[in-house]
């Protein structure tokens, strides 16, 4: 897989890398990252088919997993929301020696029903007609009615970019929308756990992080705490920045 676009805060103390999740781009872990990077070296990364990484012609969340380990040279605290928890979840299984400790937030390490949601919003993005698109409002307009919420309107239009006179996404829709079972489904052949220390926090609103899910959880990552932001929905990074900033701290301090 390509190489990855990634932002480096921090100069000193232990590595820690995030993943974002499915729309979303490194930036949007700044401003935790930044509080963090007075004591720790913090990498964002734009993940395949998102942001200013390259596309590729499926989704494969192995295939991510790998990729992230390939920019790591030492043991490393990996973050990951969603998609990327999924990814970084992967990644400690696979390469538990490169990864010193593992958050996960709002997701867990199975495979999710299908739900028209994400899709929808997809549909929404692809619908915009972008060579008639004259402003980021017209496209949030145009987006109202499938995506009713202004703060997810807001979150997706982050991947609208304007060069010259042309408006593009930066993430692969095409591909994103074709294979989103992928991404909401967990490899059938994990073995093995991966023994560091894991947080996991779940919003507590959001239906990703349930107690039907513990199990799976348990079963490979034996050293997993649970923390439950409550008010908070599946973006708990964006919604509650300061609760999960001092929930890292505290982690990567351990």
């Amino acid at each position: 897989m390509s190489d990855l676009h990634v932002t480096r805060l921090g100069d000193h103390g232990s590595p820690v890398v995030f993943c974002h999740g499915l729309f979303g781009q490194g930036r949007n872990w700044t401003q935790i990252g930044k509080a963090l990077a007075a004591d720790h070296r913090v990498t964002l990364v734009d993940m395949p088919n998102h942001g200013r990484s390259a596309w590729t012609d499926r989704i494969d969340l192995v295939a991510m997993a790998d990729a992230i380990v390939a920019t790591l040279d030492e043991p490393t605290a990996l973050v990951g929301h969603s998609m990327g928890g999924k990814v970084a979840m992967l990644a400690a299984l696979r390469h538990p020696e490169l990864v010193s400790r593992l958050c996960v937030v709002d997701v867990a390490p199975v495979a999710y029903r299908e739900s028209d949601e994400f899709g929808r919003f997809i549909d929404a993005m692809l619908a915009i007609d972008l060579g008639a698109l004259t402003s980021r409002a017209d496209a949030d307009a145009a987006l109202a009615e499938a995506v009713p919420d202004p703060g997810v309107r807001a979150f997706l239009l982050q991947s609208l970019r304007r060069e010259g006179d042309a408006w593009g996404w930066m993430s692969n829709l095409q591909v994103l929308r074709r294979d989103l079972g992928a991404i909401r489904g967990w490899p059938d052949d994990v073995a093995g756990t991966y023994d560091g220390p894991v947080l996991w926090i779940g919003g507590g609103a959001s239906r990703y992080v349930r107690d039907e899910h513990r199990a799976a959880m348990e079963a490979l990552f034996p050293r997993v705490r649970r923390a439950t932001v409550k008010g908070a929905g599946h973006w708990v990074h964006s919604q509650e920045p300061a609760i999960v900033t001092e929930l890292l701290t505290r982690f990567l301090a351990d």
